[in-house]
């Protein structure tokens, strides 16, 4: 598919996970086949005054294009000069989060809390779109509750295709729900039916069938993965597999799991240093082994380890015994 000028080999993408999608995480989704990946968000106004790490979390890699960066701020203008700075650089897309539901964003009026301020959020998509050299898109969530409280994503979705926007993310969930009950894919179908750019879908894709009900269902373009890649980034290959052919690949076995957790504890180690790695890695080792045999203790042993060689060691004889 195509978000104006960009070529993405897939319709099957990454969500952006605050603590999430930073490059090792995303670097496997796309070995695994994820079309788009998207960078965790970063604040613009911390781009703004030159915050390392914010600068760390915005960084791509040439093996991960196309790629995108998402970020969030309710000043139209910072927010625009971090669009153009980034879009100076090797990103593909800047998406712009008008979802984020977390109370430390919504305090300072940013991510949801701007469906709550519409010509607010409109001013920000034109500034952006305007600035920037590459596509922008906008994800958001439903609405801010069910009692109509400023914008639904049916308006949004048109505020932000009238101010330039290539694309919307959209969503099922209120606000007010953040991730529990169950997500509304109505409200992307009637997306779908109001606007002509491209419509993603976001929303309780737990497996390839859901992905290609979603599809189905309410006519989106492309389906954003978010949760169910944590420790499965297989969801990916998958999920592509049964929309192109129809063929249900197995899900990993065991020892790939465990093999892929290594791998990625190397890589995370290798980008973020030993001290942050070892502790970041401990919630994906955690996603990887969900539900294997003797995982729980398994991860409260590693969750008190800070030298990366244990930790290794004991994920190797982890596989080994599976293996026998």
């Amino acid at each position: 598919m195509k978000i104006r000028n960009i070529e993405i080999e897939n319709n099957v993408f990454l969500a952006p996970m605050a603590g999430v999608t930073d490059m090792p995480f995303r670097l496997i989704c796309k070995e695994k086949g994820c079309g788009l990946t998207y960078t965790e968000m970063a604040s613009s106004k911390a781009f703004h005054y030159s915050h390392e790490k914010t600068h760390r979390i915005a960084r791509l890699s040439s093996k991960e294009k196309p790629a995108a960066v998402q970020i969030f701020g309710s000043d139209p203008d910072v927010m625009a000069e971090t669009a153009g700075k980034l879009s100076e650089e090797s990103v593909d897309l800047i998406d712009i989060n008008m979802g984020c539901p977390a109370q430390k964003i919504i305090k300072n009026g940013e991510g949801a809390a701007l469906m709550l301020k519409p010509e607010l959020a409109g001013k920000i998509i034109e500034r952006v779109v305007r600035i920037s050299a590459v596509p922008v898109t906008v994800k958001m969530r439903k609405c801010w509750n069910e009692s109509g409280q400023g914008a639904d994503a049916i308006e949004l979705s048109r505020i932000a295709e009238a101010n330039g926007a290539s694309a919307v993310t959209v969503h099922g969930r209120t606000r007010e729900q953040f991730y529990s009950g169950k997500a509304d894919w109505e409200i992307i179908m009637e997306v779908k039916k109001t606007v002509s750019i491209p419509v993603i879908g976001n929303g309780d894709i737990s497996n390839p069938q859901d992905a290609e009900h979603m599809i189905q269902y309410t006519g989106c373009d492309a389906v954003m993965i978010g949760r169910a890649a944590q420790g499965n980034p297989w969801i990916f290959s998958r999920t592509i597999k049964y929309l192109e052919t129809g063929q249900l690949l197995p899900e990993p076995t065991p020892q790939e799991k465990i093999e892929m957790a290594v791998r990625h504890f190397r890589d995370m180690i290798e980008y973020k240093g030993e001290y942050v790695g070892v502790r970041e890695m401990r919630k994906h080792i955690a996603w990887y082994l969900k539900g294997l045999r003797n995982a729980v203790r398994i991860r409260e042993e590693i969750n008190r380890m800070e030298d990366p060689d244990e930790v290794v060691k004991m994920l190797e004889e982890y596989i080994e015994k599976y293996e026998e």
